[in-house]
């Protein structure tokens, strides 16, 4: 799909698809989402320092970039991703996030590993920090692994409403480990109710900038 650079309100960039008229982050900041909503609400509230966690929605690998480089905090993150459809790393190099973000050069270096290391294979980038990416629908794909943390980064339900339903939660909750959580941007009524139907508990949390509330549920039960 053809896509287009735009500048988000805190200075970092996103894409922009014009066939399905979205975003691939927040205009009101893509940087400030991702830290907030996926590492903030999700990564930081968790104890302890080994964590399994699955992101579904791969996209431009901000959420990705942002968690290696929180995950010498940590003992271990090991991080599965599924993208049905990836982007190509020429596209993403446009983007800013290693300038924005002030990398050094072994950093944005691990950045573009991320995005051309292998699919289907975990792959080591730091003794803190592993990855795998799974090209896969996850209406089909089955789990291989049991998850401490979600980060839930679809489309919005407006663009692909198939992915918001009870019976994609439903296959989360039970990939998930007790005391677990998912976390995402989109805090629709709608949505809110398909993952208690799933099984979770679920908390609406005060949103980033230019977002009134986002969701994150708990599994409390197995």
């Amino acid at each position: 799909m053809k896509s287009e650079i735009k500048i988000t309100a805190d200075g970092s960039s996103t894409l922009f698809i014009p066939d399905l008229n979205e975003y691939y982050h927040s205009m009101y900041g893509a940087v400030q989402e991702s830290e907030y909503v996926f590492l903030q609400m999700g990564l930081e509230s968790f104890k302890h320092k080994n964590i399994t966690l699955f992101e579904f929605g791969f996209g431009t690998g901000l959420n990705a970039l942002l968690t290696f480089l929180k995950s010498d905090e940590y003992s271990y993150i090991e991080y599965h991703t599924m993208e049905l459809y990836p982007l190509k790393w020429q596209v993403i190099e446009k983007l800013d996030f290693p300038e924005f973000l002030k990398l050094t050069k072994v950093q944005t270096a691990l950045f573009k590993m991320i995005h051309r290391s292998p699919w289907e294979e975990l792959v080591p980038f730091s003794k803190n920090f592993s990855l795998k990416k799974n090209r896969a629908d996850i209406r089909y794909q089955p789990f291989d692994c049991s998850y401490d943390l979600v980060y839930f980064d679809a489309f919005a339900p407006s663009v692909q409403p198939e992915l918001w339903g009870i019976n994609i939660f439903r296959k989360l909750f039970n990939a998930m480990n007790k005391d677990a959580c998912l976390v995402t941007y989109c805090a629709k009524g709608e949505v809110r109710r398909n993952m208690q139907h799933a099984g979770f508990t679920v908390e609406r949390l005060p949103g980033p900038e230019g977002k009134r509330e986002i969701l994150r549920a708990k599994k409390l039960k197995d």
